[in-house]
């Protein structure tokens, strides 16, 4: 008996000190993972000043951060070494908040390691976005209020030249080895470089802008002397560094940059695209089995449109639909401030709606502009700009008014829902208010997740009723078909051999997209292998779990609380998404 009860007394303790010691491991764990994610955000504001600033952070406005071989390699032994302090701290230890967080984090830090791996640094621009011209929206993506804002500028602009000469080692390092960007994408690419290098008018350079009108807060004083700094590092640095990389890309990258097409046959292309398709899709599938998904979604969204062409009475076939679409005027805007506003008031119709599909809804609003006039002759038809952090910005909804021709005006509502809202702003917004995310999360974008929600939102206006016409349903499949054609394209020019003439063909055919979107967009899927995907693959798994929850929930499912569900999370990578939908039927089941 005394056996028993010394026996029963240590159970008793062993079961106290288990249920004690359960919740001090995971406090334990917690607190090791926080300290690593924030000590290696730290870290990544240094690496990446400008990521630095527009998260809120301003210690290094002055700076552009490196770009050189060595930093890079540097970079890839601190993210390896994140890697490993991570390994150390398992799933199960922690708590389920930051479970999630483990798992978005665990993939941020794989998908930095495999970039660098696969020497992605290499290829620092695409067809339609460069380190060169993303720098001239550096006046609006900063501070620009005290004195000392304005000094941090005048740094920043110093150390262009610097910034320059590295990104101009890794073009040389590129061609050594094979590594560019096919030429056949790179023909108009030195625009911005020229309207900087080659403007004649100091005060129609965009980086003078800001020493044109102080604001209150600067006095006359400071204003003559920062007017006249600006003067000189624009005239001195900036412009001359703008020249000699125009000199070094057209006169050198150009010419000897590769004739081929696909990423397999960049060194080591398989595992390069493999990369790609991980770091966009979030998924594990093959080249081949998205190619077969593509190919079952375009005779899909092709029979959806056959049926809209019979309904808009035409009389003549698929191709001639597509001829009357492009070429008459009813269709096209006449000015671009016409092109605006229909685009603004489509936004402001669907306003009105969002209610009725979500219960929450973000603060901050957004505005409607132009595209940069440069960049627009070869960026695409429209794209979200979201708000710098710090409060005092809008997000913008941008529309491409170059070329009016090719900006058709049946398919503004699908670039709006997708832009604007319920697409990139609503789910951006969102996510940037979720304030009790760390950092990485809330900062981050996962483009299965954020392409896919916007190509849901194109289909969501459906229910909303914002297509009030065939030509206007028929531009929304006309951007679904364009989405479904990435996936077979992006497999087929990078894992299949495909050339530029099949691609353009395939998109040509079978959607009533203007010819000069379709060489732009043809050229970004060529310059960035594996983003194109992000869009339709995200979009189908979305779609599939609004089914099953239908499905599953019955007259129990409600849209708002499943679209809240999907955004709840901010952007997450697919396999979360489903463990959170699986979350929300299994409480939707028992909620009265």
């Amino acid at each position: 008996m005394p056996s028993i009860r010394i026996a029963t007394a240590l159970l008793a303790l062993a079961l106290s000190v288990g249920a004690i010691a359960g919740p001090l491991a995971t406090d334990t764990a917690d607190a090791r993972f926080k300290a690593l994610y924030e000590r290696e955000w730290d870290w990544r504001q240094r690496e990446y000043p400008q990521l630095a600033t527009y998260t809120g952070n301003h210690r290094h406005d002055g700076e552009l951060g490196h770009v050189d071989e060595a930093s890079q390699q540097r970079r890839l032994k601190d993210l390896q070494a994140f890697q490993r302090e991570l390994d150390a701290i398992t799933s199960d230890q922690l708590s389920p908040p930051q479970q999630i967080n483990y798992a978005i984090y665990r993939e941020q830090l794989a998908n930095a390691i495999g970039s660098i791996r696969v020497r992605g640094y290499l290829l620092p621009m695409t067809s339609d976005s460069s380190f060169y011209a993303d720098l001239i929206q550096m006046p609006e993506s900063q501070p620009l209020e005290t004195r000392a804002d304005y000094d941090n500028y005048l740094k920043r602009l110093a150390a262009i030249p610097a910034y320059f000469d590295e990104h101009i080692v890794l073009l040389k390092q590129g061609v050594k080895v094979g590594m560019t960007l096919p030429q056949v994408v790179l023909q108009g690419r030195d625009g911005p470089l020229r309207n900087i290098a080659e403007g004649n008018e100091l005060e129609q350079n965009p980086f003078y802008a800001p020493f044109k009108k102080f604001p209150a807060t600067i006095s006359a004083d400071d204003a003559t002397a920062l007017r006249r700094d600006g003067q000189k590092v624009i005239r001195e640095q900036v412009i001359p560094a703008y020249a000699r990389l125009l000199k070094y890309f057209v006169g050198e990258y150009v010419p000897k940059a590769r004739k081929t097409l696909g990423a397999y046959s960049l060194p080591d292309g398989e595992a390069y695209y493999r990369q790609q398709i991980r770091e966009y899709v979030t998924l594990d599938l093959s080249p081949e089995e998205i190619h077969a998904i593509g190919l079952k979604e375009v005779a899909r969204i092709r029979a959806e449109m056959e049926k809209v062409i019979k309904e808009a009475k035409f009389d003549g076939d698929f191709a001639a639909f597509l001829a009357f679409l492009r070429t008459d005027p009813q269709f096209y805007a006449k000015t671009p401030r016409e092109l605006l506003m229909h685009a603004s008031f489509i936004a402001k119709r669907i306003d009105g709606e969002l209610p009725k599909y979500f219960a929450a809804l973000p603060r901050l609003p957004y505005g409607v502009a132009p595209v940069p006039a440069a960049i627009a002759p070869y960026y695409t038809t429209g794209r979200y700009s979201p708000a710098p952090a710090g409060g005092k910005g809008a997000g913008f909804y941008w529309v491409n008014t170059w070329k009016l021709e090719a900006r058709p005006l049946y398919a503004l509502p699908a670039l709006t829902l997708h832009e604007a809202v319920p697409g990139h702003h609503l789910q951006g917004a969102l996510a940037s208010e979720q304030g009790e995310q760390p950092p990485f999360r809330r900062y981050s974008y996962i483009s299965a997740f954020g392409e896919g929600w916007a190509l849901y939102a194109e289909h969501l206006g459906v229910e909303m009723g914002i297509y009030e016409t065939p030509y206007e349903q028929f531009g929304r499949l006309t951007y679904e078909m364009w989405r479904a054609c990435r996936l077979v394209i992006d497999t087929g020019i990078h894992a299949k051999g495909w050339t530029r003439e099949q691609a353009l063909a395939l998109l040509r055919d079978n959607s009533a997209l203007s010819e000069h979107e379709i060489t732009t967009e043809i050229d970004r899927y060529i310059s960035w292998p594996g983003q194109a995907l992000s869009y339709k693959l995200g979009e189908l798994r979305i779609r599939e779990l609004r089914a099953k929850a239908e499905r599953e929930l019955g007259t129990r499912f409600d849209l708002r609380a499943f679209h809240d569900a999907v955004l709840s999370l901010g952007s997450v990578p697919l396999s979360l998404l489903d463990q959170r939908i699986e979350r929300y039927i299994r409480e939707a089941k028992v909620t009265p």
